[in-house]
């Protein structure tokens, strides 16, 4: 699910509602202003505020009650893999509660993707993981090396052969790239680790799904000790 494109007048107010509930300014049972005068200060038509409300609703961040009116939904209601809700959240949480929750995911995910990858990658797979891998390689800065990283990840879990695992990734894709921006600008050389990648790929080219799970288990253990560490640093010059 790609997220809502914020250039329609209706996808403007998307964000901006979305956002704003996302990040609690309109915290749960928060009624709407009226039709009329929500339309009003968004400079919006009421079709294009009424269009941007159904999108809002099928996302469960809001609901219409009769005699009450349009409140925030209270966030266990919220789809929470939505791309549009998942980008909100990501971008109004701290920092470092992005890093570990989303470090959390990778842990649960990436490993066994690996894992899998290596036991059924056919030769097509195999030779996109390693093209994002030779972009990695050929990268000059921080921005073109997220992006090839961003590839050599969704490459191995479109060569795990399941579709669901494939569907996820269109899923957390913004969210993912985000991080890897974040690391490869924390780390002081941005291709550091570009021989754990290489370790991954040799594992998925020899078919040896143990060696693939771990190699990517400890890249991700990698990533999260590099932000610790900037994490701290930081922590000590704002003292």
């Amino acid at each position: 699910m790609k997220p809502t494109d914020a250039r329609s007048l209706h996808g403007h107010v998307v964000r901006e509602l979305g956002t704003r509930i996302v990040a609690g300014d309109l915290k749960p049972g928060d009624v709407l202003p009226r039709e009329d005068a929500l339309a009003e200060s968004m400079q919006v038509s009421r079709n294009a505020l009424r269009e941007a409300l159904k999108v809002l609703s099928s996302k469960g961040l809001i609901e219409a009650r009769p005699k009450i009116g349009t409140r925030v939904r209270a966030r266990e209601f919220w789809n929470q893999l939505d791309a549009d809700v998942l980008s909100w959240r990501c971008a109004s949480m701290p920092t470092d509660d992005f890093v570990d929750k989303l470090v959390e995911m990778r842990e649960l995910i990436e490993p066994a993707a690996a894992a899998a990858a290596a036991q059924r990658r056919t030769s097509a797979d195999l030779s996109r993981i390693d093209a994002a891998y030779r972009k990695m390689e050929a990268s000059r800065d921080a921005g073109e090396w997220a992006t090839a990283d961003l590839a050599f990840h969704n490459a191995i879990l479109q060569a795990t052969g399941n579709e669901l695992m494939s569907s996820l990734f269109a899923v957390i894709e913004s969210v993912f790239g985000m991080f890897f921006v974040l690391s490869a600008e924390t780390a002081g050389d941005f291709k550091y680790s570009l021989p754990q990648h290489h370790k991954v790929l040799e594992a998925i080219r020899r078919n040896q799904p143990e060696a693939a799970r771990k190699a990517m288990q400890a890249m991700i253990v990698d990533a999260r000790s590099n932000l610790d560490k900037r994490r701290k640093t930081n922590g000590k010059k704002q003292r």
